[in-house]
């Protein structure tokens, strides 16, 4: 027993470190390693090792340093990566973190809202709270694409506040490819959403 113990300990360790500084992981990350356990006292050696980090219940890290600052806290993605492997769900980012991710606000939310098909669920870490809002099939049917990503934005901006330098940024940060993906997925947007993306896709170039 002693020696599978040792065995899956220096596997998910291994996998830990392949990984990166950085990684956010939940113990489902390491299911084909070992039982449910052995995985369980793995990660808590590692952590009381502190090798890893504790987020939240179930959620761990593997922390990076600045030589100036000290341990960074991980980013929103990682965490969302994590929550979204755990649940085996999709995820599509809202509000102000979708404006942020497209250039389109400088705003870097504490509170960061994602769609999911999944259960909803909160997880806080430190000064940041992730929130995972289970909806319709409907408003996930772009999600994890730039649509997807477009129209959460939009909303979130509103439509007073969509004019044309809104449109000239986004086209100029959009690939080819985007912009026929915002043809295609118009239909899943509001009518004034729908219209800011046809319009945006019309710089494309033939």
């Amino acid at each position: 027993m002693g020696k599978h113990l040792d065995s899956v300990d220096h596997a998910v360790l291994s996998r830990i470190v392949g990984k990166g500084k950085g990684w956010v992981f939940t113990p489902s990350d390491f299911k084909d390693l070992g039982t449910r356990t052995a995985v369980a006292l793995a990660l808590m050696r590692h952590r009381r090792q502190g090798i890893t980090r504790q987020l939240a219940r179930g959620l761990y890290d593997y922390p990076d340093q600045h030589p100036g600052i000290g341990v960074l806290s991980p980013s929103t993605d990682a965490i969302a990566q994590a929550l979204k492997g755990r649940d085996a769900a999709r995820l599509q980012p809202t509000g102000a973190y979708a404006a942020n991710i497209l250039g389109l606000s400088d705003q870097v939310p504490a509170r960061t809202v994602f769609l999911t098909d999944g259960r909803s669920r909160r997880v806080k870490i430190g000064k940041q709270e992730i929130v995972l809002r289970h909806t319709t099939l409907r408003n996930m049917a772009t999600a994890g694409t730039t649509s997807g990503m477009v129209i959460q934005a939009l909303r979130w901006l509103g439509r007073r506040h969509v004019d044309d330098q809104t449109c000239a940024l986004l086209a100029g940060r959009l690939t080819d490819d985007d912009k026929r993906t915002l043809i295609a997925d118009a239909r899943y947007a509001p009518t004034w959403v729908a219209e800011i993306m046809r319009r945006v896709a019309g710089t494309l170039k033939d």
